[in-house]
């Protein structure tokens, strides 16, 4: 497989080697005295030291060269190539590199398949490696980027053999510069091959465009126009026609209602239909335009053959109603109250929520009555506003022109965990009240155990950074970790739950850098937290703790638990990865014996 030679930068240095004779004849005579025996091994030291002298000049170097070559294929799977071009690909690669095992060659052979972004589908291995007919990669079809699948295949030829690339594509490339890449690939010694795919007269069809007047009134009949796009090259003995189904469907809300469902026969070129429409009841409608054609085989793109357009028939007002669902018919006599006045209605619980922007634009109002942010007892039953829940209600209200009104009670603004969120950078009001003579101070100690689940590390700290988020200046915090031992995270010279003021970003920065250890027992940091608690000042009227944890350290003590409730102390558990019922038992506990 490899064979070895010696090459010389600076072969014209080994001319000195005829220097050797003229060695032994002047250091022959010099040497007469050392006897016959010396005289022969000092002459045969000189000479090899004037030799690797000679050579160290002429920059000698031991060369290796190999025959092994690695070749890697670039399969283009973008939407321009057909199903079946790709399939053939695939039997492309397995037959090349069948042949090439056939022949006893030890090549390696690796493949990249590229849309948006390459993807290494087989590495370079240097056996049989035959691909499935499916490819495993992940891929955005709908760019093309070849480019960037050729600086990945440099990055992944080793360093040992001859190195070739072949592509198989048609070339279509829209991101990138792949004559660039070209280049630089040539430079690095690689060969590049390309196998072709050409693109034979395929028929295509798309839906162009779905529209509706501006200015849709209820009760009013207007016309729904869609317009298809049949762009197939006609051939000799063929119209190029494309025969399918046209289905027009209007959505609103859960509901969507076929309107039309018809056989049509679209010639070269565009056509449009129109349908008679009429709306009876104001709402946000939505419409879609589908074409399905009889043959698979006319339509090389099927991901076009959808339109889809909009409106909003206003009435008297339609207003969504949230409310909790730990509280359903809270409200009832408001909704009531609201329909007498001939308004529409939608009530919404919270563990059913909207989960994009269109289902809130057919709502003029919503009204969040008196629910939180999250609410449940357990992990099955719990209810959330996620992020982006929030930021589509704050869209919906500035960016659309709803409304948006928020109902007080005790699971509402800041006692319902909307402080800190968009939701109340965007009311008039905010969620915390201002004045130290009626807020009463609190203190928060938090604790954090590794929970062995992925990225459960992660999520103990999103825990933990929106419980400080939710902390005022005037409150105190600490955190408890385990490093070898229980430690506070800050603060420890002070107590370890020290007053948040102006550390508030000091906090944030250490939990982003802390990772957390695996807590043997709850009942050491507990006692550090009590003592911790102990230590505050008297006007602290609120102590509470939160631990984050899988819940396999060994449960806490009961003289633990009784100092912790003897000083007013409520501890809230949070399970992330828990190991069974036997961590959850342990956390629910702790929970229920403190009132947390």
């Amino acid at each position: 497989m490899f064979d070895y030679g010696l090459a010389f930068d600076s072969a014209g240095y080994l001319c000195l080697l005829l220097l050797l004779p003229l060695l032994w004849v002047l250091s022959y005579q010099s040497l007469s005295g050392l006897g016959r025996v010396r005289r022969v091994v000092a002459l045969v030291v000189r000479s090899i030291v004037l030799i690797l002298l000679i050579l160290a000049l002429a920059e000698t170097q031991i060369v290796r060269s190999s025959n092994r070559l690695t070749v890697i294929y670039l399969l283009d799977q973008s939407l321009s190539i057909s199903e079946g071009q790709r399939r053939s690909m695939v039997e492309y690669v397995n037959a090349s590199t069948k042949r090439h095992r056939d022949r006893g060659q030890e090549d390696r052979v690796g493949v990249i398949v590229f849309g948006r972004e390459p993807a290494v589908e087989i590495p370079p291995f240097d056996y049989d490696l035959q691909m499935s007919p499916t490819i495993e990669s992940l891929l955005d079809p709908e760019y093309t980027d070849l480019a960037s699948a050729m600086k990945l295949a440099l990055a992944l030829f080793p360093h040992d053999a001859a190195k070739r690339v072949v592509l198989v594509t048609d070339g279509n490339q829209n991101l990138g510069d792949a004559r660039t890449q070209a280049r630089s690939l040539v430079d690095a010694g690689v060969s590049i091959d390309v196998a072709p795919v050409f693109l034979g007269s395929r028929g295509e069809v798309a839906v162009e465009k779905l529209t509706i007047p501006s200015n849709v009134r209820r009760g009013q009949p207007f016309d729904l126009r869609v317009v298809l796009n049949n762009t197939t090259v006609p051939t000799p003995g063929a119209r190029g026609a494309v025969r399918g189904k046209l289905r027009i469907v209007r959505k609103t809300g859960d509901r969507e209602e076929t309107l039309v469902e018809q056989s049509v026969t679209l010639p070269p070129g565009k056509t449009v239909k129109m349908i008679r429409e009429e709306i009876d009841q104001p709402d946000f409608y939505t419409y879609e335009a589908r074409f399905v054609p009889d043959d698979p085989a006319d339509d090389a793109i099927p991901q076009n053959n959808r339109g889809t357009t909009f409106t909003h028939v206003r009435g008297k007002g339609h207003v969504l109603l949230i409310e909790d669902w730990a509280n359903k018919g809270e409200f009832d006599f408001l909704v009531e109250r609201l329909r007498s006045e001939d308004l529409e209605v939608t009530v919404q619980s919270s563990d059913q929520l909207f989960t994009n922007l269109a289902e809130l634009q057919r709502y003029d109002t919503v009204i969040l009555a008196n629910v939180p942010r999250s609410s449940g007892d357990d992990i099955e039953g719990v209810s959330h506003f996620s992020d982006d829940q929030i930021q589509m209600l704050v869209r919906n209200t500035q960016q659309m022109g709803s409304g948006l009104i928020m109902m007080g009670g005790p699971n509402s603004f800041g006692a319902g965990g909307w402080s800190n969120t968009e939701l109340e950078k965007a009311m008039p009001v905010d969620f915390q009240i201002k004045s130290a003579k009626v807020v009463p101070v609190g203190a928060l100690a938090l604790m954090m155990h590794a929970s062995e689940m992925p990225k459960g590390n992660y999520w103990q700290k999103v825990v933990a950074r929106e419980a400080i988020k939710a902390l005022g200046a005037q409150d105190y915090c600490g955190l408890i970790h385990w490093n070898g031992t229980d430690r506070w995270l800050w603060g420890e010279s002070g107590g370890g739950i020290i007053r948040v003021g102006p550390a508030r970003n000091g906090m944030f920065a250490r939990l982003d850098l802390m990772t957390p250890g695996d807590m043997p027992q709850f009942d050491p940091a507990l006692k550090m937290a009590a003592n911790s608690f102990a230590g505050l000042p008297a006007d602290v009227a609120i102590k509470h703790m939160i631990i984050i944890s899988d819940g396999d350290p060994s449960p806490p003590g009961g003289a633990t638990i009784t100092r912790l409730k003897d000083l007013g102390v409520k501890i809230t558990t949070v399970a992330i990865g828990a190991h069974g019922s036997i961590g959850t038992v342990t956390l629910q506990r702790i929970a229920r014996q403190t009132g947390g």
